[in-house]
């Protein structure tokens, strides 16, 4: 049986040349960093190269990168960090609806501290716009941070001009724009000075780097208190003994990336391009979750597919070793969407029954074949089982499943796959 791994959001394939580089740093070149013995030496110029590396992936200085554990960790850095740093001048902070769970977690945590939170409405899409943004700025705003690229369904933000749309608002100017831009970061070019922003997080995993490792840009002069108490590492920002193979792995992961992100993005974005081509030529009722051609990711492909449930599609996908995520979840014994595809107002019924395919360098074209050739028979076999399925077949009408559920038998193709 084929085993075709489309996760990619979750976690690349590290790529062999990034393997190759950390070896010697787990047996032979093992020194703290923090040492001042020629072994620890090694171990520090190892420190300080990676950190070019990453900050010439984003057009950064060295100095304004900051390692930590994962982007979970920077993005709580980002969050709690700025606004505590920034506490003194206001404590208004602005998030989209469609972040990270780190980032809203993050405001959640500071919303019980005293902080005030306005979550910015994206459209159908998963589009910020820059008009809603400005309605919400305030003399006691200190902090924006809105996703670059949103992992679920791939639109990438204007970035540029949300950042522009805070600087010229006048309002004040001590605004901090901070951006997640963890799937986006060695998936397409990231210039943090064409961008503006003040704070950028990104993390080794989603471009064939090591697990367990990941960075913050912070533009210099910008306040921001450390979150972990300890040592002086990271220039007192974020102190622990750094994890100097995974850093190691993460700057050949950026300097692979920087060298061959157009060559990547070109492939990927072919086989991209042919999964949503196809999909809707072999299975009826299938709706694309998300932006169309440059504002998509290369490799995110998400359907929702009516008349049919996400766990189900995505246990009988592996079953034929086909390794994809699921849209839905369970929880309280009831069905429910992501908060992501809930915030662009997909219908619940459609929306519980989305899949999210994420493709990588490593993935072919007789993979995607493999899918087109599988995964139409996977929903044919759920619609035979589904009587609300057999009840519109025979009615024509979207049956309501009955109390209990979400689905109110509405038309669900508002969502429907632009021509």
């Amino acid at each position: 049986m084929s085993q075709i791994y489309l996760d990619n959001q979750s976690n690349t394939k590290l790529d062999e040349r990034v393997f190759d580089a950390m070896k010697p740093f787990f047996l032979e070149y093992y020194g703290n960093p923090q040492s001042i013995y020629s072994l620890g030496s090694v171990s520090k110029d190892a420190l300080e190269t990676a950190r070019r590396q990453v900050a010439t992936l984003i057009n950064a200085d060295p100095k304004e990168i900051i390692f930590t554990s994962c982007g979970t960790e920077s993005n709580n850095l980002a969050i709690r960090g700025i606004a505590d740093a920034l506490k003194t001048q206001g404590k208004h902070v602005i998030v989209s609806e469609i972040e990270h769970l780190s980032i809203l977690n993050s405001v959640k945590r500071l919303q019980k501290e005293g902080f005030e939170i306005t979550y910015l409405p994206v459209d159908a899409k998963g589009n910020v716009s820059e008009k809603e943004l400005k309605k919400h700025l305030r003399k006691d705003t200190i902090l924006v941070s809105v996703q670059y690229t949103n992992p679920e369904v791939g639109t990438i933000q204007d970035i540029k001009e949300l950042v522009l749309t805070v600087k010229n608002s006048h309002v004040n100017n001590f605004i901090i724009f901070h951006t997640d831009a963890v799937s986006a970061c060695g998936v397409i070019p990231v210039d943090v000075k064409d961008l503006g922003v003040d704070a950028l997080t990104v993390s080794a995993s989603v471009m064939y780097g090591p697990k367990g490792v990941a960075a913050l840009y912070i533009k210099k002069g910008v306040k921001i208190s450390s979150q972990i108490e300890g040592g002086v590492q990271e220039n007192s920002k974020r102190s622990g003994t750094e994890n100097i193979p995974a850093i190691v792995g993460f700057g050949k992961a950026c300097e692979i990336a920087k060298e061959e992100i157009t060559k990547n993005s070109e492939h990927i974005r072919s086989l991209r391009d042919k999964l949503i081509a196809e999909l809707p030529k072999k299975i009826e009722y299938i709706y694309l979750n998300g932006a169309m051609e440059k504002n998509r990711l290369p490799g995110n492909v998400n359907f929702s597919i009516e008349f049919v449930e996400g766990e189900a599609l995505f246990l009988l996908l592996d079953a034929k070793g086909i390794m994809a995520a699921s849209g839905s979840a369970c929880a309280n014994k009831n069905l429910k969407i992501s908060h992501v595809l809930e915030a662009m107002h997909v219908d619940v019924a459609v929306g519980q029954g989305s899949i999210l395919f994420t493709l990588s360098k490593f993935n072919t074209e007789e993979d995607i074949d493999y899918v087109l050739e599988e995964f139409p028979r996977i929903v044919k076999r759920l619609r035979d089982m589904s009587p609300l399925y057999s009840y519109f077949i025979k009615t024509g009408e979207r049956k309501p499943a009955g109390p209990g559920t979400d689905y109110d038998g509405h038309d669900h193709c508002h969502c429907a796959i632009e021509e």
